[in-house]
């Protein structure tokens, strides 16, 4: 039986670790099998993370995360966790191995997915042309033209990214401005690679065995254009990794995870919340982090309100 469980590791699963193993709690960390280090692994410079002032590489970020909570004790799983059972006092995780492992307390930092546009051939493309990491595919298109989805952050920093191989970067957005701060803008429209296509949402994509162009529909007019392009990278937002809580965890309306105020709690004792699965405006790597904090004070004042609960008992014998 453990103390604490946490269920992933990106800043909020790092951080809450590192804190809760400060406090002696002896964390198990449930990483993953793949996605191990969250949406930071997929992130090329991280300049706006605080102490690195010349900025840092997003994995190498979350490596020195891991080795901080490693050296307060807490112990990292590299598996997938396939069944939850919250609702009781004892708190059971089962992963892909098979085994089952329990706590008295969880905190849930699942972070969010890639969000698809739901088009045909996108997933039987998908490594094939088609992508949601620059960093991870971007080598693969050298002198070749590639096109990018959407026009938050995200976007303009993997069409940033994407010009250090191919010769050509689109950068596609269904309206006629970007929701991307103004350093990210600022970069993207003074680089000579990347090409703006406003009001075009991408509606086809062409190819046998790998990616060969795309078709793109104007949201004014209609009109449709097809681009001659090697690459497709989606870069449309992201969804929050709640499917193993449905039923038992309460959502917010935008589909995160509900929390107390601004605390961790969630609606079942013992379970608390961190990182993007409780923020839906955010999802920034820094209140990603704040967060993982606030989860594991809240998992280790109750933890202590569990002994002492325990202690008054023993004492009334």
């Amino acid at each position: 039986m453990r103390h604490l469980i946490i269920i992933g590791s990106g800043p909020a699963g790092y951080t809450a670790a590192i804190y809760a193993a400060r406090a002696n709690l002896a964390p198990l960390v449930i990483a993953s099998s793949v996605e191990f280090g969250g949406e930071l692994m997929k992130t090329t410079e991280v300049e706006n993370f605080p102490g690195f002032p010349e900025g840092i590489m997003g994995p190498e970020l979350m490596e020195r995360m891991q080795q901080q909570a490693e050296r307060f004790g807490a112990e990292i799983v590299y598996d997938d966790v396939v069944a939850l059972d919250l609702t009781g006092d004892i708190k059971r995780v089962t992963l892909g191995d098979g085994s089952v492992h329990e706590a008295h307390a969880v905190i849930y930092a699942t972070g969010s997915a890639y969000r698809k546009l739901g088009i045909p051939d996108e997933d039987r493309l998908s490594g094939y042309g088609v992508s949601w990491c620059a960093t991870c595919d971007g080598a693969f298109f050298r002198q070749k033209k590639v096109a990018v989805v959407g026009g938050g952050d995200s976007a303009l920093e993997e069409a940033t990214f994407l010009t250090r191989f191919a010769d050509t970067v689109y950068l596609i957005h269904r309206r006629d401005s970007f929701r991307a701060s103004a350093a990210m803008q600022d970069r993207a429209f003074a680089d000579p690679k990347i090409q703006v296509i406003w009001n075009n949402a991408v509606e086809h994509i062409y190819g046998d065995e790998k990616v060969t162009g795309i078709g793109i529909v104007n949201t004014v007019d209609g009109s449709e254009t097809t681009l001659d392009v090697q690459g497709l990278f989606v870069a449309i937002g992201a969804d929050p990794r709640t499917h193993l809580v449905h039923g038992q965890l309460d959502l917010a309306p935008e589909g995160t995870i509900e929390v107390q105020g601004r605390s961790s709690r969630t609606n079942l004792r013992g379970v608390f919340a961190a990182g993007d699965v409780i923020d839906p405006t955010y999802k920034q790597a820094a209140t990603a982090a704040g967060s993982g904090v606030v989860a594991a004070l809240d998992a280790e004042h109750y933890l202590a309100e569990l002994e002492d609960g325990a202690l008054a008992v023993a004492a009334s014998r």
